[in-house]
């Protein structure tokens, strides 16, 4: 079993790097973001999975360990395998994909090339109480706590993570504010700021 890699970036391409190991090059699948990070002729150092199939073997790189653990879990989920693992956290950082499942935005998980309505009806079923809650989330939430109502920090932290400018984020809680109350449950504020996102 791989755990990671540590090594010089050799080369990084559109979906993959290649990382110098002791005279080896090791390629590695990543998402658009980790690539990002990596520079050529650089160390680096990569938490990592191999997947072994009959025909092939392929070696999965990941920005930190938690990126990892979310990729192993989504494998557990009926029908999805490594590539439509890794489509899930192209689109969506592992905190994005814990507020889509945790408040059933299917219309975050159909953005996932691959994924349709009854697949993301499964991936919440599925992963529901397995991914855990939302790191930024959370420490988002409590921030705001002192500058308005409870929910208003973590419904701007998750419009964020799933991919909303801040001030889209702004704009929706402020087109909803009126009609919900300070004590109001997080996932229905989310869903409505989601619907006024979609109106506009």
């Amino acid at each position: 079993m791989i755990s990671f890699v540590r090594g010089t970036v050799a080369s990084v391409g559109a979906t993959t790097a290649v990382v110098d190991v002791g005279g080896i090059g090791l390629e590695l699948q990543c998402t658009p973001a980790t690539l990002g990070d990596l520079r050529v002729g650089h160390a680096a150092s990569l938490p990592a999975t191999l997947v072994v199939r009959e025909d092939s073997m392929t070696l999965y790189g990941f920005a930190d360990a938690d990126e990892r653990s979310v990729f192993e879990i989504l494998q557990t989920v009926t029908g999805v395998g490594p590539r439509l693992a890794q489509s899930l956290l192209s689109v969506l950082s592992p905190d994005a994909l814990r507020v889509a499942v945790a408040t059933e935005d299917l219309t975050a998980l159909t953005r996932v090339p691959g994924v349709g309505r009854k697949g993301a009806q499964r991936l919440v079923l599925e992963l529901k109480d397995r991914l855990g809650a939302p790191s930024g989330v959370v420490d988002l939430g409590r921030a705001a706590a002192a500058t308005g109502p409870a929910w208003q920090g973590q419904v701007h932290a998750a419009l964020v993570g799933l991919g909303w400018a801040p001030r889209e984020a702004d704009a929706a809680i402020e087109a909803v504010a009126d009609d919900v109350a300070d004590d109001a449950d997080v996932a229905t504020v989310l869903r409505a700021a989601l619907r006024a996102l979609d109106r506009a």
